[in-house]
């Protein structure tokens, strides 16, 4: 599998988000409350699927797939932009 500056700077960019995420989490261990840690692992769970999906839609070549899969990505982000 070749690299391609696409694929590089997301994989770049994945890193960097779970770096400040790990850092956050340390600042904060122990000061949230269970709400919080819930909309925090639903927000993970959110972004790994949106992850999952950009990877897909990269590899899609079926037009009614490509479709499925853009449905799905505005459906996730619009999740986590609430």
């Amino acid at each position: 599998m070749g690299w391609d500056g696409d694929d590089l700077a997301g994989k770049a960019e994945e890193v960097f988000e779970r770096q400040q995420e790990a850092a956050a989490a340390r600042a904060n261990r122990g000061t949230s409350s269970v709400e919080e840690r819930a909309k925090s692992a639903t927000f993970e769970s959110l972004r790994l699927s949106r992850s999952r999906i950009m990877t897909q839609l990269a590899n899609a070549t079926s037009p009614s797939h490509r479709t499925m899969l853009e449905s799905a990505l505005k459906s996730i982000n619009d999740k986590m932009a609430q």
